[in-house]
């Protein structure tokens, strides 16, 4: 089935789509941007505080002429400038040039100031007073909703995380978490095996699925987020990108095409997780090298100890670089 809305746990509804304001910096190009974004169809903007571009994304949905009801409109607090969630919800009001938002999120945990409890009681008078119908966070992990839902009068309608093949296992038990409390998702850089990190695992299962349904690999990422059941926030500068985003709302795919892109995804993951801890121990590995080297340099240590140094450090120069090689060969 196409793109539609979820039923957030406040009665109302949110499109299962996004356009993100994240990467399009500010000034004319980011209005032109989300005017295009709005001109192929999609009816949820998402910006934030920190993205510096609400302005510039008001003035597009107001040259928009759509009816503010046709329109969802998702911010966050950041915490930009210091100010607290009262003063930077009326700021964002003003800069969108609308009298409230559809989503209002705390961007991370962090910016909840002096606490997560105190900053929720804060989102909650948000929604009393009508300038957001929905209240929710962001990069909150399980812990950090365990203490906001210990106090919390009203429950966040949405939590929006990174998720991508190569991260849904880490992800998998916050988002079940999420939804067992009736909390929706959002996913941000679903595309992230493809945009920044290409050659990996995933991309044969994806291509795979592309070449048999007759579709862009783009379109397949996007679609196994959609039947992940979460809500996909995502962008380009390229309208025939955006309109391959909106198609692909259409592609439904197998339980099997699913299941072939998460293990492939759990492939990368730890294969990036081997990449990390073998290269923090090289360059710890040379991190000794060089603290022994100056010490010998500089007389510290006794003649036959720097004998048998000067031969470690060898065998762990020479160690270090086969790691490095492995690595490059391998990944």
């Amino acid at each position: 089935m196409p793109w539609d809305v979820i039923k957030l746990n406040d009665g109302t509804s949110i499109p299962n789509i996004a356009f993100g304001t994240w990467t399009l910096g500010n000034g004319q190009q980011s209005t032109d941007k989300v005017d295009q974004a709005i001109s192929v169809g999609f009816n949820h903007i998402d910006t934030a505080q920190s993205y510096r571009n609400e302005y510039e994304a008001g003035i597009a949905i107001k040259e928009s002429g759509l009816d503010r009801n046709d329109l969802y409109i998702t911010t966050k607090y950041s915490g930009l400038n210091g100010l607290d969630i009262e003063t930077s919800i009326n700021n964002s009001l003003n800069n969108l040039g609308v009298k409230y938002v559809d989503l209002y999120l705390i961007h991370h945990p962090r910016l909840a100031q002096p606490d997560i409890p105190t900053a929720w009681k804060q989102m909650e008078k948000v929604k009393a007073d009508g300038l957001a119908k929905s209240i929710g966070v962001s990069n909150f992990q399980i812990a950090d909703l365990e203490i906001l839902l210990a106090s919390a009068k009203v429950k966040p309608a949405a939590n929006q995380i990174l998720l991508h093949p190569y991260v849904v296992g880490r992800q998998t038990p916050l988002i079940q978490y999420a939804f067992d409390n009736n909390i929706a998702i959002e996913a941000y850089s679903v595309l992230i095996p493809l945009t920044h990190q290409p050659g990996g695992p995933v991309d044969g299962p994806v291509k795979d699925i592309a070449t048999r349904l007759d579709v862009k690999p783009e379109q397949v990422l996007l679609a196994w987020a959609k039947a992940k059941g979460v809500i996909v926030v995502t962008s380009s500068s390229k309208k025939e990108r955006l309109e391959g985003y909106l198609a692909a709302g259409d592609i439904d795919l197998t339980p099997e095409d699913v299941n072939n892109i998460d293990n492939a995804g759990a492939i990368g993951a730890r294969r990036m997780t081997a990449r990390t801890v073998i290269r923090r121990a090289a360059i710890a590995a040379l991190i000794v090298a060089v603290i022994f080297g100056i010490c010998s340099y500089m007389g510290f240590l006794p003649s036959m100890f720097l004998l048998h140094i000067s031969q470690s450090n060898a065998l762990i120069a020479t160690v270090v670089f086969f790691i490095l090689l492995a690595l490059k060969l391998y990944f």
